[in-house]
This record gives structure tokens, sequence and C-alpha cells, in this order.
């Protein structure tokens, strides 16, 4: 029987491949790669969990993250690699009564909400910690080989499988039963170790190119200050110093503001070798993006959101769109070519230029545009608000206690050496150049990992 799928194309189903479920999506032809299971012996992975369970958000019941404590995950901190990113923290207390959820090291975490099917093994060292409602907390039987399982269930063959188990695009999620559904190679414990092996040690390659990467990545603020001879201060907070009152700001009077690492910071900028200016002196617009309902469509206007801006690029992979129909709504919250964006909160003070491929598209409220004539270069600009000392003093302005933020006065007094426009163009083509390199290296070792995936593929299926 023909039937259509999501992008309007057709293709066929027979009649006796059809099970439990009559939906075009789930017998879509990205799903043909778990058909040549079929002739494997497999295993419900059910068959391998002696328990599973989930976490739960402390917020809604009134509870706070916190800067330190016991760690509490999320689905960003869950990836193939291991445990990744920035963590939250919650108190003991909060911790003790999420007991459900209680992770000691050694359990297998599992997505099973936002993003679909990634696993990863807490370190046995890694001590106590928790996690919310989209993560899967699984403790397996004895006889299972955990390192293999992680490598099936990040494999193609495992992740089409989740993915096949959804009936939503809205908030892509998957229950306990469509995890423990979910089948595994039965194969030899020699091949199950050959597998953990090759992938253990590809990761280690990895990791190895990915260090590389971000050692260029941190030389670029050294280069930088070298070349406009500012001597970056120590940034250590001290707990006890005084201020004269006639150094008070009437705006500011907590004391973090006043921290003595702020002052050594204005005075090595001062020693720079060129005049320093507010910024303000160059730009000619500056607005906020726009504050939108979460309500995205297929196709529209696209819409820039802060997890596409990081320093010096706009990240175009990972773009939503917002109805034609909105288009009202948005006023002047669209972007051109030339224009920089820089996050005001969340990850305050991230900073790039609008690339020729994002012209015309909108930008959320979480970000502020602003324009500069052509007595300063652009790229320039960008590389100096995303250096540390830049960052430094961006850190120092944020307003709010729970979610800090910046305000477009803020952007404007913000100071920038002006060396002339040929110095600018050059430190920002060295900084771009660093940038390339970097970001080569890492579709390097983002490369040997499919490499080693489709290679574990082919011991699956015996080839």
């Amino acid at each position: 029987m023909p039937v259509a799928n999501a992008n309007n194309k057709c293709f066929i189903v027979w009649s006796n491949e059809i099970k439990d479920r009559i939906d075009a999506y789930y017998y879509s032809s990205k799903f043909d790669k778990v058909k040549k299971l079929q002739n494997k012996k497999t295993i419900k992975f059910g068959d391998l969990i002696e328990v599973i369970t989930k976490g739960e958000t402390p917020l809604w019941r009134g509870d706070v993250y916190l800067s330190s404590g016991i760690p509490f995950l999320k689905v960003q901190n869950i990836s193939d690699e291991g445990i990744k990113g920035d963590l939250f923290y919650i108190s003991d207390k909060v911790h003790e009564r999420m007991k459900r959820s209680q992770l000691n090291g050694g359990e297998l975490l599992y997505t099973m909400a936002g993003r679909i099917g990634t696993a990863s093994i807490l370190p046995d060292n890694f001590g106590k910690a928790n996690i919310n409602q989209a993560i899967a907390k699984i403790i397996l039987k004895k006889d299972a080989n955990r390192e293999y399982l992680k490598c099936l269930l990040n494999s193609d063959f495992c992740k089409l499988q989740a993915e096949r188990f959804l009936t939503t695009s809205a908030q892509p999620n998957i229950n306990f039963e469509q995890i423990k559904d979910i089948r595994i190679p039965l194969l030899t414990p020699e091949t199950q170790n050959k597998i953990v092996e090759l992938m253990q040690s590809t990761y280690n390659k990895k990791a190895e190119k990915e260090k590389g990467a971000e050692n260029i990545l941190n030389s670029i603020d050294d280069y930088i200050l070298g070349e406009l001879e500012i001597k970056m201060p120590e940034a250590q907070d001290k707990e006890c110093f005084g201020i004269n009152s006639q150094e008070v700001n009437k705006g500011r009077l907590d004391c973090y503001y006043y921290q003595p690492k702020f002052k050594e910071a204005e005075k090595s900028l001062k020693k720079a070798n060129c005049k320093i200016e507010p910024l303000k002196n160059y730009i000619t617009k500056i607005h906020y993006g726009a504050s939108l309902k979460n309500i995205y469509v297929d196709e529209g206007i696209p819409l820039l959101r802060i997890q596409n801006l990081k320093p010096n690029k706009v990240v175009l992979d990972d773009i939503v769109k917002i109805s034609e129909a909105r288009r009202k709504e948005l006023g002047n919250a669209f972007v051109s070519e030339g224009d920089l964006l820089i996050s005001r909160s969340g990850s305050v003070g991230i900073v790039s230029v609008v690339p020729k491929e994002a012209g015309g598209f909108a930008f959320g409220s979480f970000m502020i545009k602003f324009c500069l004539n052509d007595k300063i270069n652009k790229d320039f600009v960008s590389v100096w608000l995303n250096n540390k000392i830049s960052q430094l003093f961006i850190k120092r302005e944020k307003i709010g206690a729970i979610q800090g933020n910046i305000t477009m006065e803020t952007i404007e007094n913000l100071q920038i050496p002006t060396p002339p426009l040929e110095t600018q163009k050059k430190l920002a083509g060295e900084v771009k150049e660093r940038i390339a390199q970097a970001e080569e290296m890492k579709s390097e070792a983002k490369n040997e990992i499919e490499k080693a995936k489709q290679e574990v593929e082919k011991i699956i299926l015996g080839k």
C-alpha cells in the first residue's frame, strides 16, 4: 500500500509489514537501517534492566539551584562521551527528598525527552548526583556489559528505534516501556569488548584533538591583549577591601561592583598603546530583540535565538521559524549583514557579527542588536568584546540576582581600544584564522567518531 511521509514523498509499504502502527511516519525509509537487525539475534533492552526510573525538576516545588552542592544533571549534560557542560546544583535536603533519582556512580543514563536516545555512564567515582525528569536512570543486571550497551544505544541502530517510537513533534519523548522495547544485538563477549575498545580509543583521540582546538581558542585573548600592550590583571575576588565614599556609584551599592580587580583592570586598559573610547561613539543604532511565544512552524521567518550566538560566530545549524503572519509582532527585530548581536541574559556578553547568510533573520529578546559606523572594524569590535578583559567588565555590569542581564546603556558605555583601522583588520583576521583552524580540528574529531560508529555497524552486521 502506498503512503506519504512528512515531506510529501511517496513510498511503498507491503501489507505484511504493517505492525502496531498505521501512520506513515513509522514506515518512513529513514528507519530502513533498523530492518537490517531483523536477521540478527537480538534481545529486548528491558531484559537487561534491573531498575529504570527518572527524576523531577526541583523548581516546581519552589526550590532553587545553587552555585555548589549536589550536581543536578539535565539533558544537556548527557553525551555519549560522558558528563559534559556546566552543571546545576541542589542542596542535600532537596537531593534526599528526590530519592528515586539519586545517583551514586556507575548508573546508565538515557535521555528520554527533548533530545532522545543519548546514553552515558556516570563515572563510578563521580559521587552523589541527581537527574531531572527528562533523563532515565537505569541500573543494569549484573551480567550486562554496560559499556557495550552504552555504545549500542548511541548507535544509529538504537537511536532510530527510539526515534521511531515518537508520536509527536511538539516535545519529543519516549516512555519506559518503549525504552525497554529497544532491540539489542546479541554478540559474543569478545565482540562486545572489541566494540567498546574501538569506541573508547576513538573518543580518546577526539578528546586530544578537541583539547588542541581549545588551546588555539584560548590563545586568542592573550594574542589580542599582547598586540595592544594590555596586561590582564589578577582577577581574584577579595573578601575584604575598602573604597572611598566618592568612588561609590549612586546606581550601584552592591559590594561586588567595587571589587579591586575592576579598578586594576581599568588601570591596565589605560596603558594600551592606543586611544580607549566608549562604544557609543561608534554605535548608530541599538535595540532589543522580539519577545515572542515559542510557536514555531516549518516554513516562515527564520529566528535567531541565544543558542545560535557563539563568540565571534553565528551558528545557523538549528534555526527555528516564525509564521509570516507574525511579522508585525516582530517589529524592527530583524538583522542585516554586518550588524552585531550580543546576548543580554543567561550567558551574558556573547558577541558576533551577523553573516550574510543570516541577513533578514529575526532575533529574540535575549539579544541586543547594535550597528556601527565605518570608523571602526566590526569584526575587531566582536573580538574585543569577547576578550576576557571585556567579559570581566560585562560581568561587573550584570543586574538581577537570579538571572543577570545587561542593558543597552551598559553596551554603549563599554570601553574599547581604537588602534588604526588597518591594525584592527589585521587582529580580526588573525583571530578568524585561529577560529577556522580550531573548527577544522573539531570537525576532524567529529568525523573520527562517525567513522568508528560505521565500523561498529559493520561489526554488528558481520561485514
